[in-house]
């Protein structure tokens, strides 16, 4: 199951300790998790690497202008 993109959820040290198999399953699954003391964030637990990662799934997504490389016109004074 994978978990909506969301504002991340905050967790107290306390917290963190008694769920921590639980919040690493969430974080692997998507979700954003932190961990704070007095209100203050510390730590983000985030999967080494990327999940799910295909090499060439962008294949199409991905658009530049046809001037992408061209110098543009007011920087003739410096080539």
């Amino acid at each position: 199951m994978k978990y909506p993109p969301h504002k991340p959820r905050h967790y107290n040290v306390a917290e963190a300790k008694a769920q921590f198999s639980t919040l690493v399953r969430r974080a692997l699954q998507g979700e954003e998790i932190i961990v704070a003391k007095d209100n203050t964030p510390l730590v983000k637990i985030v999967p080494i690497g990327v999940v799910d990662r295909k090499p060439g799934s962008a294949k199409g997504q991905i658009r530049m202008a046809r001037d992408f490389d061209a110098t543009p016109a007011d920087f003739d004074d410096y080539l």
